[in-house]
């Protein structure tokens, strides 16, 4: 047992609850987030290295030992995904200091992004199916407040759709507990992984696979289930897009891979070609939207919705290889639109727009802030050797070699089309004639570009070092492909 799986989810919930008491205080309140962002970036990285050094570690909540108790579970996986949320959680609350603005800071801003880091965090790391459904609620309850912090009309109009369709997929999420339960009598994933394997490719199994892809694909934002995720994420400002188009709809990316390579492997013919169809259609809707808009903001959020179909596209493929490059494309797509959604928080605050037609000239006064945005545009393209081009050309391959040429030809196709739909953005928000702004020189811009272009370094280093990189994804890919692998650590069989 290894009590260092729970510190990620333990340091952000006191972090969280200590600062509802320094409300007025905003000073502490940023020296106290900054530090618990960075001791939880810390244990993060020391549990990743241990899992890679010494396998999946787990921890048995009340030593109560798997399946009869709660457990919770780092795999290589897992525990890169805390890592990296741990990793963006910090930019995102560096950026907050100088952005997000003194009426938020003082209702509760901080302890509620610290809250949505325990869900996120909880989420990738339990072992427990219904475990999953809470940490998914602490999630959603802490962004239903950050959306509708600030009281805008807008923030309130979209909230209402938001928290709705959440709602609706939650009651969901328990229905299809309660079927695999009432089926397989037991809620630890790997002992329900061993329960469906006796059981076999029924009928109810299927029907169940289907209903946990409903609620998730509606999390994940898969097609057609998508639909309120471009007015909600486009609702509350750049720090707070940035942690939901990073995370949030990656953890419903997440338990789609882990219930599919863990659970719902017995009837791929159906259900895995069911979400290839759902991925590829993802895909066109996705750079449909990108191409079809000239708001920033609105281009950026539908290439979230492209980059959860290429994900799910390499899942769906089910080989070493595809998995490989999912994982690769995953944590490259969770930093890249986390870095790219706090360039374009800068950009909306000099020229006091989002609509591209009302933007030009940028990089004569602002070099590093362009120079940026085209690195991390060309690393969401995956341009060579960037971080997309890894993962991206690994689902490719993967995806001709199995015959699965449709949904192979619509990923390689999608890398022209994003880089056309955020090149745009660089081309005529950046060149062209510079203009004058009202409000340019009240934004701190060397502050704000900190963060990201941290991030965007991570980019390149992650595109620069895939090959040494390539042996910690793979582990983290050989679990999904091998779910004994997963089985034996958590039931020590």
């Amino acid at each position: 047992m290894n009590n260092l799986i729970i510190l990620p989810i333990l340091i952000p919930l006191i972090t969280g609850v200590v600062l509802i008491f320094f409300t007025k205080n905003i000073m502490a309140q940023r020296w106290i987030s900054a530090i618990s962002g960075l001791l939880t970036i810390t244990v993060s990285f020391m549990l990743a290295n241990q899992v890679y050094r010494n396998g999946i570690q787990t921890m048995d909540l009340s030593n109560w030992e798997a399946p009869y108790g709660i457990t919770l579970v780092s795999d290589m996986l897992s525990a890169l995904l805390v890592l990296t949320t741990s990793i963006i959680a910090f930019a995102a609350l560096f950026y907050s200091f100088k952005s997000i603005g003194e009426a938020r800071e003082r209702f509760f801003y901080y302890p509620v992004v610290n809250f949505l880091i325990v869900g996120v965090n909880g989420a990738f790391t339990t072992g427990d199916i219904f475990n999953l459904f809470v940490f998914f609620e602490v999630m959603l309850m802490s962004s239903y407040v950050l959306i509708v912090l600030g009281g805008t009309k807008i923030q309130l109009r979209e909230s209402i759709k938001y928290i709705l369709v959440n709602v609706i997929s939650s009651a969901l999420f328990v229905i299809a507990v309660a079927y695999l339960y009432s089926v397989v009598g037991t809620l630890n994933m790997a002992h329900i992984s061993v329960r469906l394997s006796e059981i076999g490719s029924a009928g109810i199994i299927t029907v169940i696979a289907v209903l946990f892809l409903i609620v998730f694909g509606l999390k994940g934002a898969i097609f057609p289930l998508y639909f309120w995720l471009p007015g909600s994420y486009y609702a509350p400002p750049a720090p707070v897009m940035a942690l939901f188009g990073a995370l949030l709809t990656k953890v419903g990316v997440y338990s789609i891979t882990r219930t599919y390579t863990l659970f719902f492997y017995h009837d791929v013919g159906y259900t895995h070609q069911l979400l290839q169809i759902l991925a590829v259609l993802t895909i066109i809707a996705g750079v449909i939207g990108a191409m079809a808009y000239t708001d920033i903001k609105k281009i950026i959020i539908y290439n979230i919705i492209v980059a959860v179909g290429v994900i799910l596209f390499g899942v769906s493929v089910l080989t070493p290889e595809s998995l490989t490059g999912s994982v690769f494309y995953l944590m490259h797509d969770m930093n890249i639109k986390a870095t790219l959604f706090l360039l374009i928080g800068i950009i909306i605050m000099i020229t006091g727009t989002s609509d591209l037609e009302k933007i030009s000239g940028l990089i004569n006064r602002y070099p590093a802030l362009g120079w940026t945005f085209f690195i991390a545009t060309a690393a969401l393209a995956g341009i060579p050797p960037l971080s997309g081009f890894a993962g991206k050309i690994m689902i490719v391959r993967s995806g001709f070699e199995t015959e699965n040429y449709i949904g192979a030809f619509v990923v390689l196709m999608s890398s022209l089309l994003v880089l056309y739909s955020v090149m745009r953005i660089f081309i005529r928000g950046f060149w062209g004639t510079p203009r004058a702004y009202k409000n340019e020189d009240k934004v701190p811009v060397k502050w704000l570009l900190v963060a990201p272009a941290i991030l965007t370094v991570f980019a390149v280093l992650y595109g620069f070092g895939t090959e040494a990189i390539y042996p910690v994804i793979s582990t983290a890919a050989e679990t999904l492909a091998n779910p004994e692998i997963y089985i034996n650590a958590v039931l020590k069989e």
